[in-house]
């Protein structure tokens, strides 16, 4: 009875050791990506609205 308390213990706490590393390196990947499309990402925003006039050059 002792044996299968202990068992099922450490089943236990490999298991939530295991989901807690798994957690943080998910939530890793998602911050560097955050910051990755911080960094190289540009603004949607394109006014086209009160510019200068394209002049050809030939």
């Amino acid at each position: 009875m002792v044996r299968r308390k202990l068992i099922l213990a450490i089943v236990a706490a490999v298991i939530s050791v295991g989901a807690t590393g798994v957690w943080f390196l998910i939530s890793e990947r998602q911050e560097a990506q955050q910051r990755h499309e911080r960094f190289f990402g540009s603004t949607k925003d394109y006014p086209t609205s009160g510019g200068e006039k394209m002049k050809i050059e030939w």
